[in-house]
């Protein structure tokens, strides 16, 4: 079990440091990616999306992969990851034809269903003018299997999936894992502290002994460590630092202090008074998106809320409407901070600050994409101030304080015995606490 294996090896991370080969990223100024090796149908297609040149992790990974070397790789929100593995693995499967039926040469497993219709929608317009088309399944939880199982019968090159509707399928004979050649764990902090240890190794499982292995994280905990040291053989290390990743400087960061009870009106001020055409807004619950998204709605603010307890359904059609603007504001917890690429989103606000300081970069990450300007709004209360302050130091930021007319805050000490705890608004779970000092544990191992 994974779990046991990261108790295990704790203490690894200096040793698996040393056993990789670092690539040094060159810059993108200097690369075009016909020089990373990729074949003509494909750098049309990047350059018919407007890409010129490689990110950093691109740049470093692509050529590794190409190579059919395994990669683990660090790279923050933003930075082109996605591409970074997609490419090549286009680029791979193209060059050998088809079997009839299609069996599965790549498996990528994701922690989200969001996540994974976002990769299947990249492979299926980075493909769009290869040769010999590549056949794509998107398979994730919470809508019916049915479908799934008939998309699968004539077989696939490509799956893109979350762990345990895989599974799922595997126990239907729907697919079978043994001629896999490239796996890609993508998100893969994202994928333990999810829970998805155990699926994860009944995955592994069924995979040949030996198939190309690319890890991509964000943070890497001692799980992902322990992860990547049973799953990569001989990888090649890639680090892609904030300052070396498409950069979200044209984010401005603001930081509005207001009493709990007054973040609703507040919220509607702004949207009043600020010409944004859509606003990702996180919150810290499933309730606490049913109920802003609620009091919006009341006061004629067209808003969807997005968390894990809705359908696939529900799920997809509020992302879909979102990205075409039929609703101006999405209400949603941390489901949307990781991988969702909003085209032209001009404000992110933190109506509930997040539990991790990691998870602020993620959050604000979906704003400010792509060289576009962005907006960071969160909210502090007295009671979220030092949890603020905490995010601020991790983060290298120095956000200054600012206060609306109107909603000045009257809360300006944190009540001698808080029942509720901090950010959520209540008492935390187990599960919360858990969860929190994993996150810290997490980024302890990191510094």
């Amino acid at each position: 079990m994974i779990a046991a294996r990261t108790e295990a090896r704790e203490g690894l991370g200096g040793e698996i440091t040393e056993a990789m080969t670092d690539a040094v990223p060159q810059s993108p100024k200097l690369m075009t990616f016909a020089a990373l090796g990729l074949s003509e149908p494909l750098t049309r297609a990047v350059a018919a999306l407007g890409y010129l040149a490689p990110t950093p992790v691109q740049a470093a990974a692509i050529p590794v992969i190409l190579r059919e070397g395994d990669v683990c790789a660090s790279a923050q929100t933003g930075s082109g990851k996605t591409g970074a593995f997609v490419l090549p693995i286009l680029e791979m499967l193209g060059r050998a034809p088809s079997a009839s039926p299609r069996r599965v040469r790549a498996l990528i497993l994701v922690p989200t269903r969001e996540l994974a219709a976002q990769i299947g929608e990249a492979v299926a317009k980075y493909g769009a003018r290869l040769p010999q088309p590549l056949r794509t399944c998107v398979v994730v939880g919470g809508v019916s299997i049915n479908p799934q199982m008939m998309a699968l019968r004539g077989g696939a090159d490509i799956v893109v999936a979350t762990p345990g509707r895989l599974l799922d399928l595997v126990a239907q004979n729907a697919v079978r894992l043994s001629w896999v050649k490239t796996l890609v764990l993508d998100e893969a902090d994202r994928l333990l502290s999810l829970g998805f240890a155990e699926e994860l190794a009944r995955v592994l499982a069924l995979l040949p002994d030996r198939c190309q292995s690319l890890l991509f994280s964000a943070t890497f905990p001692s799980g992902v460590l322990a992860l990547a040291e049973d799953v990569l053989h001989e990888p090649t290390k890639i680090t892609i630092d904030a300052g070396e990743a498409p950069s979200p400087a044209e984010i401005v960061h603001r930081a509005i202090e207001v009493d709990t009870g007054k973040r609703t009106p507040l919220l509607r001020h702004l949207l009043a008074t600020n010409p944004w055409s859509h606003v990702l807004v996180f919150v810290a619950s499933r309730d606490g998106a049913e109920h802003v998204t609620l009091k919006l709605a009341k006061t004629g603010i067209a808003a969807a809320p997005l968390h894990g307890d809705l359908s696939q359904g529900a799920r997809s059609n509020a992302l879909a409407a979102f990205k075409t603007k039929k609703i101006r504001v999405l209400v949603a917890t941390d489901v949307a901070a990781r991988g969702l690429d909003i085209a032209g989103l001009p404000a992110v606000v933190n109506y509930d600050l997040p539990r991790s300081p990691v998870d602020y970069v993620h959050r604000v990450g979906r704003t400010g994409r792509a060289g576009a300007p962005g907006l960071a709004v969160s909210f502090v209360s007295a009671e979220t101030d030092a949890h603020f302050r905490l995010i601020e130091k991790r983060n290298q930021l120095a956000i200054e304080r600012e206060r609306v007319a109107g909603f000045e805050p009257v809360e300006l000490t944190v009540p001698a015995h808080d029942p509720h705890g901090g950010v959520k608004g209540k008492r935390k779970s187990k599960k919360d606490k858990l969860r929190e000092a994993a996150a810290l544990a997490g980024e302890k191992k990191a510094e």
